[in-house]
């Protein structure tokens, strides 16, 4: 039986999430919308109740089955999280847009899309670097003020942008990339967050599924899944890196769980300030994930992770190369 879901505060502001969210980035073709909506009523059953989207997804086509999944009283069981700031360039690239106009734009669109009074935590997607933070947070402060969005956040986000933006209004969260093959967080992010009572949100705590499938998740990617493209995926990164699932699934083994199981207790492991967000699209796979709650290791076993969990221990950048006007890429 899978363990309870606790409530953590996430953040100093009042915002209280479930230990474990669901992110509904998904990759590859578009599910069922009925299978969909089917999972995401199952997880809130279980006591999931963090639900994280962006205008991105689809693009705009996931805000728009959330809408539709908390009909009927289910919006007020939820708390529910989105983004704004990608755009596609005249190059098909993507790249972000901070200025205030944009802002109110992104934001007013995602509320009718998801068909809601107020976005509960409301996140610039990636920081544009031609806009000050401070002008950008100004207009979210607005947009709180009038009750449009209750708290804001900030995604892949720098320490000193952080510092900049939370100095405007109290920034309740950054979204980051969190797991064991992703951890360059932990040198400067991490602190100022707790620093400034700032709540973590991991995103890809399986590592786009590399912890769940292994080394073969590159088998049967198809073209349309930007895995498939992704510089850790790629044959002569894949080759280093499968050493770092095989010593996980060793663990996991002995501790009879799964990999992903692991990967994601790890996450949790952290800290009571850390809410991981895996996303899936189906129910199997979601109560593996939930599994992950009664995972509890041992700071032996924590120790034991960390000589090939280390940021040094990974081939491959986390992306392929971005728009100049994205803050880290």
């Amino acid at each position: 039986m899978a363990a309870k879901v606790e409530r953590i505060k996430l953040g100093s502001q009042g915002l209280e999430v479930s230990a474990q969210g669901m992110s509904e980035a998904c990759y590859g073709p578009p599910k069922p919308e009925q299978d969909m909506i089917a999972l995401i009523h199952h997880a809130i059953h279980t006591g999931i109740t963090f639900f994280d989207t962006s205008d991105v997804y689809g693009p705009f086509t996931n805000e728009i089955l959330l809408g539709k999944a908390f009909k009927g009283g289910v919006r007020e069981k939820v708390e529910l999280a989105t983004k704004f700031g990608g755009v596609r360039s005249v190059d098909g690239k993507w790249e972000c847009r901070g200025d205030p106009a944009y802002v109110r734009e992104a934001c007013e669109a995602s509320l009718k899309r998801l068909d809601i009074d107020s976005i509960d935590l409301y996140y610039q997607h990636r920081v544009d670097t031609r806009v000050p933070i401070e002008v950008t947070i100004g207009e979210l402060k607005k947009l709180v003020e009038e009750g449009k969005i209750k708290y804001i956040g900030l995604s892949e986000a720098s320490a000193s942008t952080i510092r900049r933006a939370h100095a405007v209004h109290p920034i309740t969260a950054v979204q980051l990339e969190w797991s064991l093959w992703s951890r360059d967080v932990e040198e400067e992010i991490i602190p100022t967050c707790r620093e400034l009572g700032i709540g973590i949100v991991a995103y890809s705590p399986l590592g786009r599924g590399f912890f769940s499938s292994g080394p073969k998740i590159v088998e049967n990617l198809p073209n349309d899944d930007f895995r498939k493209y992704l510089p850790r995926f790629q044959t002569e990164n894949m080759e280093h890196n499968k050493t770092i699932f095989e010593r996980v699934n060793d663990i996991a083994t002995k501790k009879g769980c799964t990999p992903s199981q692991l990967a994601l207790a790890w996450v949790h492991h952290q800290g009571k300030d850390v809410c991981p967000i895996p996303g899936t699209t189906k129910i199997e796979n979601f109560n593996e994930n939930i599994g992950a709650l009664s995972v509890k290791l041992t700071p032996d076993e924590m120790a034991e992770l960390e000589p090939f969990a280390s940021e040094d221990s990974v081939k491959g950048d986390r992306y392929m190369p971005w728009n100049s006007n994205l803050e880290g890429f």
